[in-house]
């Protein structure tokens, strides 16, 4: 079996692959990456009752990699352009062999997978980071479950500037209920609700647009979903939006938040 890790700002993400299978994915969260790392690792051995002898080879990457050693236990470590995981994960859980990737995390990074060829198109600073900081200080919450609860039972009406709020007649391919402008209308009865919503329609309308967009320049209408955010309920509604406005498709697969440290897995392979 071959292990892929995924040790990010917050969280490490942890699979194997056999060569057919993903096996026991999930995340631990860890501030030091050779900690949880490490614990991932104990704690994927333990719960699928594995030897160190069981496992050919560790394939690491994402930002905390680098703290790493080139031997885990001894065993044949190496780590991987965070690029080429995320292009190859996302590829392996669409079955697309030509697509957009995109990777939801601290930031997005947006990549281009044609064939082989696996290449980072661009990217944004806006992402789960952006989310949770500007909620702590609007909301005063961090957490971003309580952030997705609240937003479930938020009222966009009170927080954005829609085209019908602009427009008698709609613009372009663009109806009245397309954002003319986020927090362009944001209401003195605003509730915390309708703002933890505000900053996810404003976090996905960006990350959605940048990806569409390069998406098209590229040829791909394709575009593949990732990360952590890509778990968040809202989003689905929000991406269909983008859909209608700019031609494209997104997909969310099957245990989507993990795709990293798939694609660090598949490599190995």
């Amino acid at each position: 079996m071959v292990i892929g890790i995924d040790i990010g700002g917050s969280t490490t993400k942890i699979v194997g692959f056999d060569g057919k299978n993903i096996i026991s994915p999930f995340m631990v969260k860890a501030s030091d990456p050779k900690t949880s790392a490490y614990g991932a690792f104990g704690k994927f051995l333990l719960e699928n009752q594995l030897e160190l002898s069981d496992v050919s080879r560790i394939m690491v990457t994402g930002v905390g990699s680098s703290f790493l050693p080139k031997s885990i236990y001894q065993i044949d470590t190496k780590k991987v352009d965070e690029i080429t995981a995320v292009g190859l994960g996302g590829k392996y859980l669409s079955g697309f062999d030509k697509t957009v990737v995109v990777s939801m995390g601290t930031g997005t990074a947006v990549i281009g997978v044609d064939g082989s060829d696996i290449a980072h198109i661009g990217g944004t600073g806006v992402g789960g980071g952006t989310v949770i900081g500007i909620c702590d200080k609007l909301i005063g919450v961090r957490d971003i479950e309580h952030i997705m609860d609240l937003a479930s039972e938020g009222d966009l009406s009170n927080i954005d500037l829609t085209i019908g709020d602009i427009s008698s007649e709609d613009i372009s391919n663009m109806t009245g209920a397309i954002t003319a402008s986020n927090f362009g209308k944001v209401s003195d009865i605003a509730t915390p609700a309708d703002l933890a919503l505000g900053v996810l329609n404003m976090v996905f309308q960006t990350i959605g647009i940048v990806a569409a967009l390069a998406g098209r320049s590229r040829g791909m209408t394709r575009i593949v979903l990732t990360g952590n955010l890509s778990k968040v309920p809202v989003a689905k509604r929000i991406f269909k939006d983008i859909e209608t406005l700019y031609n494209v498709e997104f997909f969310i697969p099957g245990n989507s938040d993990y795709a990293t440290a798939i694609g660090a897995a598949i490599s190995g392979i």
